[in-house]
């Protein structure tokens, strides 16, 4: 048997995860994700799979985020009908997701065709979300821990990866004659002690390894959250105003419902209304209550955390746009975390000119985007075709990323006794792949480890 793999995405960048494992005529795809940010990556979205997708013979998810499912609608709608398998928790995720990313890839279009600035005439969506609706029929769900033979050759099981939730590792086996071979997939692993999600499951074994470098040349800064949601939601009250947190609707949004939760109980804050208005964190935080298996609390604490007398889950968007009304002593989280659409919108726009209201900023601002221009103080930014100024309070919370840091990755890896044969580091710009690729080498005694390029394709095996 001969096997070898090809690195469709997050390969040199960190969206857009797709592997290609090929084991003679059998064709595997792990992650089938969108590429994400600047034109040039987002343009790879429209380029053609290296293989008809017909082909492929199976999908292998590691977790619900569009960077890892969001080509999934594409790869349908151009053929592909095998299995998509992935977690419990992640199929429910993937259903609101993939929804979600079909209506924006249709209102992009159309907005596109109403402006004219696009150079296809007429524009259109790269799926939509009929095409969204036919990737779900196709899914199969597996647990973690328990294995699964694709073929009487390939088999895999997941591991918990923490990170969000239903995220997982997936260890996967080649069956041949000469003996097992293993490969391992990190997916996107989470942090350690966190308060819901779990620690990712130690691996100590593995021929190859594809690691993820997103955190590869960084720690993040340890903060205490606790005191910092604390000082700055108290002083915004004390002038008066209240606290408006742009926030992603699956994990972040939940964490930031524990740690008020955790202060409110502690009489650390007032009780204070909390209106999360999102209707996605709505649902994600339904499927929290559903999928405890994903996460470290029981159904007692995930009723008291998520149902908790002061928080309000905002659907309509009459009542939604009725928030505005409240000028004191109030929590609002919505979507989304970088300020580029959704609801927050309209809060923004009604608050940036507020100097007694608080922008609390709960994860990283990518550059371009409007969460960015909103950290760094700019004069005004533009919501809804009008430049607004900012003249309300900003604050940034830090240590709330999904992702392991770098000593948190070196402790993951720190497990393995022995170096995997080959290890690839992906999904990472490149400044982070090269720093943990001499961290590996120099400081771990690992000697092969390689940093694939966009396309590439390596041979794992040879007649085994």
């Amino acid at each position: 048997m001969n096997v070898h793999l090809q690195f469709l995405g997050a390969a040199g960048s960190v969206t857009g995860s797709k592997y290609l494992l090929r084991a003679d005529s059998l064709r595997i795809l792990v992650d089938c994700g969108l590429f994400q940010g600047v034109k040039e990556l987002r343009l790879r979205n429209w380029d053609p799979l290296p293989l008809n997708p017909a082909e492929i013979d199976a999908v292998i998810i590691t977790h619900a985020h569009i960077d890892h499912i969001g080509y999934l609608p594409r790869l349908v709608k151009d053929g592909y009908k095998g299995p998509i398998y992935m977690t419990p928790a992640t199929e429910e995720l993937a259903q609101l997701l993939l929804r979600d990313s079909a209506k924006l890839q249709e209102e992009e279009a159309e907005y596109a065709n109403k402006k004219g600035y696009s150079k296809h005439h007429p524009a259109k969506a790269l799926y939509t979300v009929q095409d969204a609706e036919r990737v779900f029929p196709l899914i199969r769900t597996l647990p973690c821990e328990e294995s699964l033979h694709i073929t009487h050759a390939i088999s895999f099981r997941y591991r918990t990866a923490g990170h969000i939730l239903g995220a997982a590792i997936v260890e996967l086996w080649i069956h041949a004659e000469s003996g097992d071979r293993k490969i391992t997939f990190s997916g996107d692993l989470g942090r350690y002690d966190q308060p819901i999600m779990p620690d990712p499951t130690a691996i100590d074994q593995t021929d190859i390894l594809l690691l993820e470098s997103t955190y590869g040349n960084r720690n993040n800064p340890y903060r205490n959250v606790l005191l910092d949601m604390a000082r700055i939601i108290n002083e915004t009250f004390e002038t008066g105003g209240c606290v408006l947190i742009p926030s992603f609707a699956v994990g972040r949004t939940q964490e930031l419902l524990y740690y008020i939760h955790t202060l409110i109980t502690k009489e650390a804050i007032p009780e204070v209304p909390v209106f999360v208005d999102s209707p996605m964190a709505t649902s994600a935080t339904l499927l929290y209550q559903h999928h405890h298996a994903y996460h470290k609390l029981s159904a007692q604490e995930a009723a008291n955390i998520f149902d908790a007398p002061w928080v309000q889950y905002v659907r309509s968007q009459e009542d939604s746009t009725a928030i505005n009304n409240r000028k004191s002593h109030a929590i609002i989280i919505s979507a989304s975390g970088m300020c580029t659409g959704g609801r927050v919108l309209h809060h923004l726009y009604n608050r940036l000119g507020n100097p007694q209201d608080t922008v609390l900023l709960a994860g990283y601002q990518a550059e371009g985007t409007r969460g960015r221009d909103i950290q760094e103080k700019q004069p005004t930014v533009r919501i809804f075709g009008v430049d607004v100024g900012i003249s309300c309070r900003v604050e940034t919370l830090q240590g709330l990323s999904a992702h392991a840091d770098l000593s948190e990755l070196r402790m993951w890896l720190s497990n393995f006794p022995n170096a995997p044969k080959r290890t690839y580091l992906v999904h990472g710009e490149p400044e982070a792949a090269t720093m943990l690729q001499r961290i590996l080498q120099h400081d771990h005694g690992w000697p092969n480890v390689f940093i694939p390029e966009y396309g590439e394709t390596v041979s794992l095996y040879e007649g085994i």
